[in-house]
């Protein structure tokens, strides 16, 4: 596959070195991409994988790379591997379907297509998860989860040092369709557009590389049957030990179905705002592929890893970004590719107790082979922080019920329900307990064009877990022992109204495809029924759990959670806006006094002055309930408040008592305004969640001590 013109040095030093130069520059293209990418050998032994890998099994890349596919196969689908890599180098191009292991146990069947050779005895196999069961491969749901084309398949072909072909492998003959007879030993121009060949574009690329060492690129090539395609280039000089020049490795993707959404990506991010109000750097990041080896103190308390942590292997860059982001980190990788760094952007990082940080990102490229990059990190809370504040909140036009307050962080939240409440999309109300988020759930129903259809409501917290599916799907007559009758679940009876699903962080797993899968096809079939049955719904849900973090430790599914958090909202603890209590009180103490037959319409300033200084651990809620006591106990006009039992909890503490006293109570208190989420409580307490859990441990804090 050699050239005949090249020298005898030349063309020995590119025989023996370029594929595994070809195979390092192409193991940092596609290490990165989320899409599950494997390069394997004709044993089916796994030489590289990208993190999209990493995330089907629940395992790093570098517990992937160097294994056999077969040890992560299910034992029924492990004869079919060996007869996929047995037939794989004469068929060309496979498909099919696996089932693999996931390291929670849980079996993973994926689809994928494999094809051969894009190196020598160096295969591609791109892997594709099954979220959506049973949906036709041409249906909507699986076309939105099945792997991009550009990541199916990739040109990867050796120049010499004139910009001859030398070396044509399986897969450039597939994409461009020559083989590879047909254009060894021609300049690689005659795969580019004529106009291009002819302005000499093709010899400036070929100076530039070895100028710059490796050189990226994205125009028009054409195919042998003269279809054009818009091609995403990467070449990179290939040279002795001694710096003498030997050639180019090239790698080729069809870019045409990307390319322009990577134009919209870039067009929307140079619409954001690039640089916060006062710029600093806040952290400097460095590592190899998608490994951290590297970084400053500043950048690990951003994120809430200590320095054990990273000599440890535990930060990887892929998994400090949300799903979401992932669109704006592989095109700043595409960008680092062809320019040598990409323009700063936007993005979130995930902090180690679940967290969110925003922040401004710029990476460069260091090295290509093997990839290395560095990251300049900028902290955007206090910019967030300073908006927030100064950001006009339009005052609502609706009105809200018993959503009662005039703060700034209520109006937002009006301000959101006012804004989603006439389109049909799903809502997630995230808050602590105690914060009012069904009287949200309400409001949005209430001022939506469903508001005269059902409002059903349903705890997922307090139904016993055997009984959750029947609840919300129903049941046929006989469908199990005692199904006397035939029973319409919830989602039926919310049909064209709306469904406010609370404590949804409590919904099985095993509970949770099906309950995806009746939202993503408007359709579900009751327990031992076989109809199915369409709907029209409205789905709002809440939870005052950590779901970022649940899906962390693989107890929600993050398909369900981006299909529930479509709009987003989050009510605010009621410490958070003080300045709504006294408010708060007289409604309450109205709405109270009216249902008793009292009258009371004065409440004494140092029964104010104690209510609105109290941290309030129960919200809202413990307010209101505070109050319908004190109402009882009120015999005159002027509220009778048992102030003694918020100055008993916030009394100091006074006399013997130790230090193991005090910090027992500090955290059960701390505890208690945090609604009882441990990571919310460490967080506050500014100690990592398994710190917290053995202090709790040595101080004998149990749950029904909160």
């Amino acid at each position: 596959m050699l050239s005949t013109g090249l020298g005898s040095q030349t063309a020995g030093w590119l025989v023996e070195n370029g594929p595994r130069e070809l195979e390092l520059l192409f193991r940092a293209i596609v290490y990165h991409p989320s899409a599950p990418i494997l390069l394997t050998d004709d044993k089916g032994n796994s030489r590289d994988a990208s993190f999209g890998v990493g995330r089907i099994l629940g395992i790093p890349r570098e517990q992937i790379i160097g294994h056999s596919i077969d040890e992560f196969a299910l034992p029924a689908f492990k004869p079919k591997v060996s007869q996929l890599f047995a037939a794989l180098p004469e068929k060309g191009e496979l498909e099919g379907s696996l089932g693999l292991l996931g390291s929670n146990g849980t079996a993973k069947h994926v689809a994928f297509a494999a094809k051969a050779n894009v190196l020598p005895v160096r295969h591609l196999l791109v892997l594709h998860e099954k979220a959506v069961a049973e949906a036709p491969a041409d249906s909507e749901a699986a076309q939105a989860d099945a792997p991009p084309p550009w990541v199916k398949d990739f040109a990867l072909f050796l120049l010499d040092v004139d910009g001859l072909i030398v070396a044509w492998y399986a897969g450039a003959e597939r994409i461009y369709g020559y083989p590879a007879e047909k254009v060894i030993g021609k300049h690689v121009s005659c795969v580019y557009s004529p106009d291009a060949a002819a302005r000499g574009e093709v010899e400036d690329k070929l100076k530039r590389a070895v100028v710059e060492g490796h050189l990226g690129s994205e125009g028009w090539h054409v195919k042998s049957d003269g279809e054009r395609f818009w091609a995403n280039v990467i070449i990179m000089a290939l040279r002795r030990d001694d710096g003498t020049l030997q050639g180019f490795a090239s790698i080729v993707r069809d870019f045409s179905g990307r390319h322009e959404q990577d134009e919209k990506i870039r067009r929307n991010r140079a619409r954001t705002r690039l640089s916060p109000l006062q710029s600093t750097i806040a952290g400097v990041v460095s590592g190899e592929f998608d490994r951290i080896p590297e970084a400053n103190d500043t950048f690990l308390e951003l994120v809430g890893y200590s320095r054990e942590d990273l000599k440890s292997g535990l930060l990887q860059w892929p998994e400090l970004t949300p799903p979401e982001f992932a669109p704006l980190d592989e095109l700043a990788h595409e960008e680092g590719l062809r320019f040598g760094a990409c323009t700063p952007y936007e993005k979130e990082l995930v902090c180690k107790d679940g967290r969110r940080v925003p922040v401004l990102v710029a990476t460069a490229v260091l090295k290509l082979s093997p990839f290395r990059w560095i990251s300049f990190v900028q902290d955007l809370r206090e910019r967030d922080r300073r908006e927030s504040v100064e950001e006009e909140i339009t005052a609502p036009t609706q009105d809200f019920g018993e959503i009662v307050g005039t703060s700034t962080a209520l109006r937002r939240v009006q301000s959101q329900v006012e804004v989603v409440a006439p389109t049909d999309a799903n809502v997630l109300i995230l808050g602590e307990t105690g914060t009012g988020k069904e009287l949200v759930a309400r409001a949005i129903h209430r001022i939506s064009p469903r508001r005269n259809l059902p409002f059903v409501t349903l705890n997922c917290a307090a139904i016993p877990t055997g009984l959750l599916e029947s609840e919300l799907f129903g049941y046929e007559r006989g469908a199990f022992t005692g199904a006397l009758s035939q029973k319409i679940g919830r989602f039926e009876m919310a049909h064209r109204g709306t469904l406010f699903l609370d404590e949804v962080g409590d919904i099985p797993l095993d509970l949770q495809p099906k309950l995806l899968r009746a939202l993503q096809e408007k359709s579900f079939e009751r327990l031992g029924g076989t109809k199915t049955i369409p709907i029209d719904v409205r789905l709002v849900a809440a939870t005052n759990r950590n779901l970022t973090q649940m899906m962390g430790d693989k107890l929600f599914r993050s398909d369900l959670y981006y299909r529930l958090r479509v709009f987003p909202i989050s009510t605010p603890p009621l410490r958070d806006h003080p300045e709504d209590i006294p408010t708060l009180a007289r409604h309450f103490t109205v709405k109270y006094a009216e249902k008793m037959g009292r009258q009371i319409d004065k409440i004494p300033s140092e029964t104010m002055n104690l209510l609105v200084s109290y941290q309030w651990p129960g919200n809202v809620r413990e307010l209101e309930n505070f109050i319908e006591r004190s109402v009882i106990l009120s015999s005159g006009s002027s509220l009778r408040a048992p102030l003694a039992e918020l100055q008993l909890d916030q009394a100091p503490f006074a006399g013997n008592v130790t230090l193991e006293q005090v910090e027992r109570e500090h955290i059960i208190r701390v505890f208690r305004e945090s609604g009882g989420v441990v990571t919310t409580t460490a967080t506050r307490l500014g100690l990592h969640r398994t710190t917290l859990n053995a202090i709790m441990r040595k101080l004998g804090i149990s749950r029904k001590d909160l």
